[in-house]
């Protein structure tokens, strides 16, 4: 629909993040789906590519020169050794060059790992409007109706901007924009209530002005946007570090519950005594009690007050053979461990699937989150 009604009416259409992660493979099999719409449709179109990966030599160098740096404070510093293990990594694009491909024509821009916002405020910026205003409306605009109430990324948003205001209304007349729904949304996704930062800048929000114009119209003022004094790009890079096994079972017994986190420490320290061959730095062993402090953990304010708990059992090992087998040890002992208390000799876990045991398979983990200083637009611009 999009590509359909965009190309007839000369309305540039921006992809950004392509393929939901934006690393060369995404943009590929994304570009692959445009071309076999325009096949069928029987439609020409004037492609631009914005590339985002940036090669494991070009980022050793980087930080050869010490322009990387941990996203805060407790991101590792980076090594050689972690961006040689990691084969895929790609920097979140500012509108710096989704604007240069704007003024060469592209029709469809295929964007690379774009700063969310990025491709709406690229359209504002375009055209000569206030950056700040721009990259603010393109915050609320890249997660849909969200700002509306019932609020839902799978609907519509219409932003219209201004010279010194946007506004925001909802397409579908069963989701209505309000000042209080539309200023929610800008706590969205942020570390502080009015500061946000992108790209080579810092948009600063705390000077804004929600009112409601007229039924559903949100007019939104006072949006700053600072540019940074070094030009700093969010590098994302993940690799595989393990292996996965899980249990899902349920415990209704009031004892065992009355029980529980001894009887899992109890069936730890029995798993890693039947593995004692196996370096414990190999795999670790988790048990999450939902209904029992498994979302908050020890943080959990409230005394439990449940009568049965799911239990996911969780291995993480250095292989998959590793991770099952381990998994499997402890999902037996916890099944026929005897508390004390306990009237029968089984039966302390209820599974809802048989066979019990899931394999996830690989386990990943984000190995370069870190920002890194540009000197120039490093984002290579290709025409198809």
């Amino acid at each position: 629909m999009i590509i359909s009604n965009g190309l007839p009416r000369r309305i540039p259409i921006i992809i950004g993040s392509a393929g939901g992660s934006g690393a060369r493979t995404h943009v590929n099999w994304t570009l692959d789906i445009i071309d076999e719409i325009l096949q069928e449709r029987g439609l020409k179109a004037k492609i631009t590519v914005i590339w985002a990966d940036f090669t494991q030599e070009e980022i050793r160098k980087a930080h050869e020169e010490g322009r990387i740096q941990g996203l805060s404070s407790n991101i590792p510093p980076l090594t050689a050794e972690t961006i040689k293990s990691t084969n895929s990594i790609v920097a979140q694009m500012g509108h710096e060059p989704i604007v240069e491909a704007l003024k060469q024509g592209g029709e469809i821009i295929v964007c690379g790992r774009a700063y969310d916002p990025s491709p709406f405020a690229a359209v504002g910026i375009y055209h000569g409007k206030d950056p700040g205003l721009a990259y603010h409306l393109g915050k609320i605009l890249e997660c849909g109706a969200l700002c509306a109430e019932p609020g839902t990324t799978k609907d519509s948003i219409l932003g219209t901007i201004g010279d010194d205001f946007f506004t925001v209304r909802s397409l579908n007349p069963d989701r209505i924009c309000s000042a209080t729904s539309v200023a929610a949304h800008t706590f969205y996704e942020k570390e502080h209530p009015y500061i946000l930062h992108g790209p080579g800048f810092t948009l600063d929000l705390e000077q804004c002005r929600f009112e409601e114009t007229e039924k559903g119209v949100v007019r939104v003022t006072g949006s700053r946007y600072l540019r940074a004094e070094k030009y700093y790009i969010k590098l994302e890079g993940a690799r595989r570090v393990a292996y996965r096994t899980f249990v899902i079972a349920g415990i209704r017994d009031p004892i065992l519950l009355d029980k529980l986190e001894e009887v899992e420490d109890y069936v730890r320290n029995q798993a890693r005594e039947y593995y004692r061959e196996i370096p414990e730095s190999d795999y670790s062993i988790h048990f999450y009690n939902y209904g029992k402090n498994g979302v908050l953990g020890s943080k959990e304010p409230e005394r439990f007050k449940g009568h049965e708990v799911g239990v996911l059992f969780e291995v993480v090992a250095k292989t998959q053979e590793l991770a099952s087998s381990i998994c499997a040890t402890v999902r037996s002992t916890f099944l026929h461990y005897g508390y004390e208390g306990r009237k029968s000799t089984a039966g302390n876990l209820a599974f809802p699937f048989a066979p019990s045991d899931v394999e996830f398979g690989p386990v990943y983990e984000f190995s370069v989150y870190h920002l890194m200083e540009m000197k120039h637009n490093g984002f290579r611009i290709e025409h198809r």
